[in-house]
């Protein structure tokens, strides 16, 4: 099948670490302009290489301009400028399309920046968020019988995956438990206190059966990553990790109108990546999976190939997921340790990759990492982009 050619690479990356306060380095376009001048720095790169960037909402410009804020702000003449907007699939789909970009020839450098930092409050009222609007499906038959937010929509999935293929608590609280160890030697990490599958089994029930800690916990933070064409890539100061696959695919929004499930559009997207790039599960040292429910690991396990349907819990109880074991993900953490910064928290799984690619990942660097399969996911389980990255 056509797609990428792997002519466009990741050459550097910034990361703030998440905080559940924002400090000064959160506030205002500032944060925006630390993350460009941190990433470019890594790349080896200045800011007049720059000639592209994606981002997602930039909570000064409100819901226009935000290219133009973001390009005045910074001082980037921007030949391809897009708003990504797919929820914790933003980051992933931000690279794919600057990828995309590059190879199309649309231009050579490209800026993927999210910031996630208390929004302003709106001087003309109302919240459109979520499809807060009047009209909108959400609005008008899922919000009056309180079906508000994520946790409930990951808890019906929760309950009906069980239901289909059967589920232990144990199983779910495993996921975290291996994250956890992952973050207790990332510095970054907003929780480096490890924990059991007893600890997650007693902490408190939010949406039966999800316990808080297989649950994200809001956090502030950012981070950028610099793409660039292959010619550029070779000058970069750090080892290039080329995109040689990915794909994409959305369904849906809400879990009322979610046509299966236990079967995602993670599929689509993961299946559309792998023939891309050329290579199978069993080729990929590190997986960096989102993870904002325990459920959203498991089923991403499942529908990206690297086990049979039916089959995550097992496969989950079967391998050690941390930086030592035989299966490594999310090796930072993962959103449940690490911390999940809104929009800007699927970017950390796409920094961490790069980490652990160029050998900078510390004490949790895995001994061997030149193939990574990333995803993102957006939404309740509805909006997917898959990512292979490969180290030269």
């Amino acid at each position: 099948m056509g797609g990428l050619r792997g002519d466009a690479a990741i050459v550097g990356i910034a990361e703030f670490a998440p905080v559940r306060k924002p400090d000064r380095l959160w506030m205002g376009l500032e944060g925006y302009a630390e993350l460009a001048r941190l990433a470019l720095d890594d790349a080896g790169l200045k800011l007049s290489d720059v000639d592209a960037m994606m981002t997602g909402h930039v909570a000064e410009a409100g819901p226009m301009f935000m290219p133009g804020h973001l390009a005045e702000y910074l001082g980037i003449e921007s030949h391809f400028s897009e708003i990504v907007d797919l929820g914790g699939a933003a980051s992933a789909g931000a690279v794919l399309r600057a990828a995309v970009a590059i190879e199309a020839g649309m231009c050579e450098t490209a800026l993927c920046i999210f910031h996630t930092l208390p929004r302003p409050q709106n001087p003309m009222g109302g919240n459109q968020r979520w499809g807060r609007n009047w009209g909108s499906p959400m609005t008008e038959f899922d919000y009056p019988y309180g079906a508000i937010g994520q946790n409930y929509a990951y808890a019906i999935i929760t309950n009906r995956y069980a239901h289909e293929y059967g589920l232990t608590d144990e199983q779910r609280a495993k996921v975290a438990v291996d994250q956890r160890t992952n973050a207790t030697v990332n510095p970054k990490a907003v929780f480096r206190t490890p924990i059991d599958i007893d600890d997650v089994l007693n902490s408190p029930m939010i949406v039966d059966p999800l316990r808080m800690l297989e649950i994200v916990m809001p956090c502030f933070g950012g981070g950028a990553v610099v793409v660039t064409s292959k010619e550029r890539a070779k000058k970069a100061k750090n080892r290039p990790a080329y995109i040689i696959g990915g794909g994409e695919n959305t369904t849906h929004l809400s879990v009322t109108y979610d046509p299966d499930m236990t079967h995602t559009p993670i599929k689509a997207a993961a299946d559309r990546a792998w023939a891309m790039a050329g290579v199978k599960p069993k080729d990929i040292d590190l997986a960096s999976l989102y993870d904002c429910y325990t459920i959203t690991v498991l089923l991403t396990l499942e529908d990206t190939g690297f086990c049979g349907k039916g089959e995550a819990g097992k496969f989950v109880e079967a391998h050690d997921m941390t930086y030592k074991g035989d299966f490594p993900m999310n090796t930072h953490g993962g959103q449940l340790s690490f911390g999940q910064a809104g929009i800007a928290g699927g970017i950390s799984h796409i920094t961490e990759a790069y980490l652990q690619m160029t050998g900078r990942a510390g004490d949790r660097q895995l001994k061997r990492c030149d193939t990574v399969f990333v995803h993102g996911n957006g939404g309740l389980m509805s909006e997917q982009v898959s990512l292979i990255l490969r180290g030269e």
